[in-house]
């Protein structure tokens, strides 16, 4: 059997979620022997490759370089898993959007100019900050996704059995007793 092709991606968001992750602990070891990490930010890959079977997203898409990404992830990924509350939800990120219309203005606004402590001013060479996107979104508002993990952060078991159930080859069930660890 190949072994399973895995990415995670980490968009606006925390990194708790892939912190969460990594709480795997020993799991992580068995989960070595078993997938093929071929993306995420805890290795050094620049480009998102071909033929991933499942993608793990934290975060929400805030930005034109998370949506050029998100577009490309999906067109590769078989399986797109919302990956905690923001990749949910938009969650924190999101909070942005009750700035009204002129949000991406103000933000930037606070950001670079009212709260900076020296040299005042935005980022104006191309390529220093990916320009805003006018309201921030889940995921699944900008392409499908076949499953969702929620938490801030989701706790380690949950990943766990998620990614148990994936390698088994069953379909995963992401309520009821799948979710209830003690």
């Amino acid at each position: 059997m190949d072994r399973l092709r895995v990415a995670t991606v980490w968009f606006g968001g925390c990194a708790g979620c892939h912190m969460s992750f990594l709480d795997l602990d020993e799991f992580l070891i068995d989960l070595a022997g078993l997938v093929d990490l071929v993306y995420s930010p805890v290795i050094d890959v620049k480009e998102y490759p071909e033929k991933v079977d499942v993608c793990l997203i934290e975060g929400a898409i805030c930005n034109e370089d998370n949506l050029e990404l998100l577009h490309k992830i999906r067109a590769r990924t078989k399986v797109l898993v919302a990956f905690g509350d923001c990749a949910v939800t938009g969650n924190v990120p999101a909070m942005r959007n009750q700035l009204g219309p002129d949000n991406v203005a103000n933000v930037l606004q606070c950001a670079y100019i009212d709260h900076a402590q020296t040299n005042p001013r935005r980022p104006s060479s191309a390529g220093i900050v990916p320009a805003l996107l006018p309201r921030v979104m889940p995921v699944h508002e900008v392409v499908p996704v076949e499953l969702f993990l929620p938490g801030c952060p989701p706790p380690a078991a949950h990943i766990k059995a998620l990614l148990t159930q994936v390698l088994a080859g069953t379909p995963p069930v992401l309520t009821g007793k799948q979710l209830k660890f003690g």
